[in-house]
């Protein structure tokens, strides 16, 4: 025979597991605005049935029920929908700094308008058309030198900025590796912790949420790959366990438990003909020597104290190479490509800034060159003095000019003919002549001379420096409007993921405060109910066999 008191502990039964629901949805309340945070519910189950399966089992009408509990508190949570919103923020870190990186290189070349160095090649040649319907006109002559230091110190400007802005990608190459560091410290301490709440059968599902916004965080910057290790002992079955991170492409472990692997970004020295030289090192701090980034090297596994104390021979050398990982693999391979990076079989560095630059150094040595040997070729003012260089060119691509006193420019055919600017009409046709090795420039009355350049070096290869300059203006703004659309449609897939995970995770307060009215109702009911078998108790107690009392 079942218990009398057996509605009683029925009726306590719901009255516990629907205050518990309260509570749930009285946290699910309390943090509808906090990032991250992914509603939780409570998963009511009903107790086992009376009688118990048995040889001894009395005989009743049916099984009765005897009430319900609170089986577990779950997070609400689509892993399918974390791993596609962690691939678009990956994509969406790689467009998003490669746009910023170009639009910064579009904003020092300032191209089209009357600041650039396009606009600088015109107003030299111009002055230079002009001496050559007036070679005596002293006024054109310091005119065209004044435009001439103009046009060294664009290329000096453009050349100067876009090394400044490289030197900033490699600090902030350096500032994202401690990022990813810190982050992959504090991934590896949550998962400690969550390691020993789980075999208590514990559901810690706001370590889950810390440490899956933690992932999502870490996804911006590297394209990564997410497997779970269970806890055991009592570990509920939905318990998530412990994250392993890994390396998306390289298969190279960055978390597994409590012990972590450090990156370190390194990189190669660059000597003064712009080549990659030496071993891989730890990418210095000084933002005016340049290297060019290999990768990470990345530590052994080891536990959150120790990977704050890793000493620099820890590392290994570029163990994850920059050329193997792919395009659109986050914000520091975007930064690695916009730098500058080592390929495999290729003496110079590869990426957006060296690439502009080597063109840019490319276009100043072809010109300086060029200008050169023709105005060698000529003769000073009213003089027999052949001209000189005009023009010099450093190592470091700085571009000075030589000539100093205006009637040096050397803008006749001839000597001492007095009106004579033929050669300044040469030197102005350098706009549309094109340059190549052997490229022959006729000085007039038989004579003539044959340009020379090195292939790889000056050697513009038969472009004029007008249609050179404009293919790497157009390049730099075809890689901008590029990242700009990926950028956008990677915002967008993004956006729309977001969206989708939110309407799964994220608190609805209209929906809690429907639960909230449905529990409290529900918890009413279990109170009235205890009040029904308390009155019942009393007639039995009090009431049964006292007849005529």
């Amino acid at each position: 025979m079942r218990s009398t008191f057996m509605g009683l502990e029925t009726s306590k039964r719901g009255l516990y597991t629907q205050q518990s629901a309260l509570y749930t949805t009285g946290h699910n309340i309390s943090n509808a605005n906090t990032i991250g945070y992914s509603r939780q519910r409570v998963n009511m189950q009903a107790t086992l049935g009376y009688p118990g399966a048995g040889l001894n089992a009395p005989m009743t009408a049916g099984h009765i029920g005897t009430g319900v509990e609170a089986g577990s508190v779950q997070r609400i949570r689509d892993q399918f929908l974390d791993r596609q919103f962690r691939q678009e923020t990956t994509k969406l870190g790689y467009w998003g700094a490669k746009t910023d990186a170009i639009s910064q290189m579009e904003d020092i070349m300032a191209e089209p308008s009357e600041y650039g160095l396009n606009q600088a090649f015109n107003d030299f040649y111009q002055s230079l058309q002009d001496i050559s319907t007036n070679s005596q006109n002293a006024s054109a002559r310091k005119v065209a030198l004044e435009r001439a230091a103009h046009l060294a110190d664009s290329f000096n400007y453009i050349n100067s900025q876009l090394k400044e802005v490289q030197g900033n990608l490699k600090n902030e190459l350096r500032v994202e590796t401690d990022a990813i560091n810190s982050i992959l410290r504090q991934i590896a301490n949550i998962n400690d912790q969550i390691q020993k709440v789980e075999p208590n059968g514990y559901l810690p599902n706001d370590l889950y949420d810390a440490r899956d916004n933690l992932i999502d965080q870490l996804s911006e910057y590297v394209p990564i790959e997410t497997s779970y290790t269970k806890s055991g002992g009592n570990a509920l079955g939905i318990a998530e366990g412990s994250v392993v991170i890994k390396l998306k492409g390289s298969g190279t472990t960055l978390v597994e438990g409590n012990k972590v692997a450090q990156l370190q970004a390194q990189g190669k020295s660059i000597d003064k003909d712009g080549n990659i030289t030496g071993a891989a090192g730890a990418l210095t701090d000084d933002l005016t020597e340049f290297q060019a980034f290999t990768g990470f090297g990345v530590s052994n596994l080891v536990s959150v104290e120790d990977a704050k104390n890793l000493q620099p021979n820890q590392f290994g050398a570029s163990s994850i190479k920059v050329e193997d990982m792919q395009i659109g693999g986050g914000k520091m391979i975007s930064l690695a490509h916009s730098y500058g990076y080592e390929k495999t079989g290729v003496a110079l560095p590869q990426g957006d800034y060296p690439n502009s630059m080597q063109e840019l150094s490319k276009l100043a040595k072809a010109f300086v060159s060029a200008f050169n040997q023709i105005h060698n070729a000529g003769y000073q003012l009213n003089s027999n003095t052949k001209g000189t260089d005009f023009f010099k060119i450093e190592n470091d691509g700085k571009v000075t000019v030589l000539i100093t006193d205006p009637s040096q420019i050397a803008a006749s055919t001839e000597p001492n003919e007095e009106g004579n600017g033929k050669l300044a009409i040469l030197l102005s046709n350098l706009k549309t002549t094109s340059l190549s090795n052997g490229k022959v420039i006729d000085l007039g009355n038989g004579n003539s001379i044959t340009l020379a350049f090195t292939a790889g070096e000056d050697d513009l290869e038969g472009a004029t420096t007008q249609s050179f300059y404009q293919g790497l203006v157009g390049k730099i703004a075809v890689n901008g409007s590029e990242a700009e659309k990926m950028t956008y449609n990677a915002t967008t897939i993004q956006l729309t993921v977001s969206n989708n995970r939110a309407s799964v995770s994220s608190v609805s307060l209209d929906e809690e405060m429907t639960n909230m009215i449905m529990f409290q109702q529900a918890y009413n009911a279990s109170a009235r109910m205890v009040t029904v078998v308390d009155e019942t108790l009393d007639k039995i107690i009090n009431g049964m066999g006292r007849v005529g009392i």
